[in-house]
């Protein structure tokens, strides 16, 4: 096992990998922008490392800042954590060569499954099934135009590099075709630097399932089920569950058998997601192949509630080159999980994300309640990174348990300083599809004037939870600057 374990990222995936390294006795190393310098990741770790100003291009995007601070401290591994480089296939290839072992797949299988065009040719080469479409070589205008007639409309535009939407354009008749065009390509070089196109059919109303791998370097391949993450706004998750509520068990087993295979057919190593999409529910479901993260997901909580496989650690295990503690008939699920995303943001404006100081958070401890988070009482939230402030995952016995429970807890998150979407998600836990498990990848953009309605004339969420803590912080236990409420606030200036 490791010695020393760097950690080239922030906030609650940063502060999750620093207690799998505590478990497996493993010096934690964290690194800091500016921004970041007394972050909760900052003070947990056993070492910190400055990389450079709050700029992300300067800091946690920088190879060489994170490569020169891994050689500063004589890390032995680099652990990503997802976003950031978390998928750089050059990140990955100057680990290699620096002789630091990277936590993730080989450079050469990052750079292949990066490539959807390329990860869609392997899916099928596999034997799995893809959305019918087309991916032109020749990436002129009128021959993409001229595949897409042969598709047939509606189709997706989509680019061939990155994720989360970005690019993807809806065209449901051929003259809305060549802006459609324009555009995705114009986003996919200013966001990735790779104009390349393809298209899909457009599937309606289709959920978006994916599957859990891990493979180690010795030829062991397993999955650990499904999660379903349809309730997206705008392709950005928003609320996951395992397992899902349209999956049967044979279902379950055909979705698991395609991941291994892929994984296998790509020379997989470490952590990965295999995601589908998934066309009507039970054992005649037909799924597609969408495409592979090749990093641990945000949303890997859930599946470590109901497995007792610890992803983090494994991932770390397999990176010093341990076999796979698991055979796949080992694996079972054990009741429900449910995991929703706390960000600081403004669901009536947009969800216009929010900055400024968490005057006031306190998570909720419950039975069956997991909070993974990287910020404290009295931390600013910055305008520089993703403004999640926590994952809430709920588990129980029964699906139903798991979303009561989540929806208990989120009343019972105070914050006040910013506005989070905690009242949102509780609307939408308590919408009618949602709580009959109807759901798929519209949903929560059709509904989202609804939802919003809902909470016209309502407290936040996090408000009403902080009224009911002014009690306690009356007492003054709970001021921002109390020790009681963050147990960390009186190392502020450990580090000088």
């Amino acid at each position: 096992m490791f010695k020393r374990l760097l950690i080239a990222n922030r906030g609650e995936i940063a502060v999750r990998v620093i207690r799998a390294c505590r478990e497996l006795g493993t010096e934690s190393v964290a690194v800091y922008s500016d921004a970041d310098a007394r972050a909760l990741h900052v003070l947990l770790a056993d070492r910190a490392v400055r990389l450079g100003p709050a700029s992300p291009a300067e800091s946690y995007l920088s190879i060489d800042a994170v490569l020169a601070a891994a050689r500063q401290v004589q890390a032995e591994a680099i652990h990503p954590g997802y976003g950031f480089l978390a998928e750089s296939a050059a990140f990955a290839a100057a680990c290699a060569r620096a002789g630091i072992a990277f936590v993730g797949p080989p450079a050469d299988v990052i750079a292949r499954l990066g490539s959807k065009i390329a990860a869609r040719a392997l899916a099928a080469e596999a034997g799995i099934p893809v959305v019918p479409g087309s991916v032109p070589i020749d990436q002129r205008d009128e021959t993409i135009a001229g595949a897409a007639r042969r598709v047939g409309f509606p189709l997706l535009v989509k680019p061939s590099a990155g994720g989360g939407g970005i690019g993807m354009k809806t065209v449901r008749e051929e003259a809305l075709l060549p802006p459609a065009i324009a555009q995705a390509r114009r986003e996919a070089i200013a966001a990735f630097g790779d104009g390349a196109l393809y298209l899909e059919r457009l599937i309606e109303r289709p959920r978006h399932v994916e599957v859990q791998i891990l493979a180690d370097h010795h030829g062991g391949v397993v999955h650990l089920f499904e999660r379903e993450c349809s309730l997206q706004r705008r392709h950005q998750k928003v609320v996951e569950e395992t397992p899902s509520p349209a999956v049967t068990p044979a279902l379950r087993a055909r979705l698991g058998e395609a991941a291994v295979r892929l994984a296998q057919q790509a020379g997989y190593r470490n952590a990965g997601t295999v995601e589908f999409l998934l066309e009507g529910t039970g054992d005649q479901a037909r799924f597609y192949f969408l495409e592979v993260n090749t990093r641990l997901q945000v949303e890997h909580p859930i599946t470590e509630q109901v497995t007792g496989v610890d992803l983090v650690r494994a991932q770390i295990a397999i990176a010093a080159g341990e076999p796979l503690a698991w055979a796949q008939e080992n694996l079972r699920q054990r009741g429900h999980a449910i995991e929703v995303r706390v960000y600081a943001e403004d669901p009536a404006r947009d969800y216009l994300p929010q900055a400024g100081r968490l005057l006031l958070y306190r998570q909720p401890s419950m039975p069956g309640v997991r909070i993974d988070s990287g910020v404290a009482e009295g931390d600013d939230i910055s305008v520089h990174y993703d403004p999640l402030i926590a994952k809430l995952v709920a588990q129980a016995e029964t699906r139903e348990a798991a979303r009561r429970r989540a929806l208990a807890a989120l009343r019972e998150f105070p914050v006040l300083g910013i506005r989070t979407n905690a009242s949102f998600l509780m609307a939408l836990l308590e919408h009618p599809r949602v709580v009959g498990g109807d759901t798929d990848t519209r949903l929560v953009d059709e509904e989202r004037d609804a939802l919003i309605a809902r909470l016209a004339g309502t407290p936040p969420a996090e408000a009403m939870a902080a009224a009911r803590a002014v009690p306690a912080a009356e007492t003054g236990a709970t001021g921002a600057d109390s020790p009681a409420a963050d147990p960390w606030s009186a190392l502020r200036g450990w580090r000088g």
